[in-house]
């Protein structure tokens, strides 16, 4: 199981000492609920608090009221059970992409010996597509193959949950398709799917991964778009020409211009 419950969800920041009227409210009265094994992106405008909102399921930021529960337990702290891969390869550069996963291996399943981390690796490493590639530092390796290992890394800790904050956005177009396939055949292939849940600006490959859209505006949920596209989905001219698909993005493209023009119209623009 891995289900997530957010309640009433919100953030304040403010600078130790500041007035009350100098704090900055990041979210606001966020509720929802994400089924174990779904997979969600949240998307919305820059600076709306996608990444804010993911930090806080991660538990790298403590909500200022309400909670985030994961199979009814609070989220008090990082867990073993939650894997993030983020939009920059966090690899460590000193490390070969094999030692990388081993070392993510070994401090998520410490009962694991090194014998069954190193064997656990390569076999991920194969999933993704770089056998050949295990012995290399990420210097030597594309972008495109980093975040490969930085997914290899996220899904051989046998996480329940995984955070991804825009992992593609840094990425070639072309190597964005091929990873988003990837990620698609990784994540459906497992005989108990993970729960991601996958930031993201781009209504398409949102469309493309997500069983179901969390729409953000600034602080808040705007609203939880289901979407009911038959799978596997890849990018060809059937799926994009269907006429659901095209119902639900002509949908969240009118969100994103209604987003921004509100934006716009309640500040001053020079």
């Amino acid at each position: 199981m891995s289900r997530i419950v957010i309640e009433n969800l919100r953030l304040i920041f403010k600078q130790t000492g500041a007035q009350e009227s100098a704090a900055f409210i990041a979210l606001e009265n966020m509720n929802a609920v994400i089924e174990s094994g779904m997979f969600v992106c949240v998307i919305g405008p820059s600076g709306c608090g996608k990444s804010t909102f993911l930090s806080v399921l991660e538990g790298l930021i403590a909500p200022t009221s309400g909670r985030v529960l994961i199979d009814g337990m609070p989220v008090t702290g990082t867990g073993p059970e939650r894997a993030v891969v983020f939009q920059q390869y966090t690899l460590f550069p000193w490390m070969t992409a094999k030692q990388n996963i081993v070392f993510g291996i070994r401090q998520a399943l410490k009962d694991l010996s090194e014998k069954e981390a190193s064997a656990r690796a390569d076999d991920f490493l194969q999933k993704v597509g770089l056998v050949d590639a295990g012995d290399k530092l990420p210097g030597q390796l594309s972008g495109g193959m980093q975040q490969r290992v930085a997914i290899a890394r996220a899904l051989a800790v046998h996480p329940k949950i995984i955070l991804m904050d825009e992992p593609f956005g840094a990425i070639d177009a072309k190597t964005r398709i091929v990873l988003q396939e990837l990620l698609l055949e990784l994540w459906g292939g497992d005989e108990q799917k993970k729960t991601v849940v996958f930031v993201t600006h781009d209504i398409d490959e949102a469309l493309l991964l997500a069983d179901r859209i969390i729409f953000m505006k600034p602080k808040e949920i705007a609203e939880t778009i289901p979407v009911p596209l038959s799978r596997p989905r890849a990018k060809n001219g059937q799926f994009v020409d269907g006429d659901e698909y095209r119902r639900i993005r002509a949908h969240l493209v009118a969100k994103f211009y209604q987003d921004v023009r509100e934006h716009i119209d309640g500040e001053v623009v020079l």
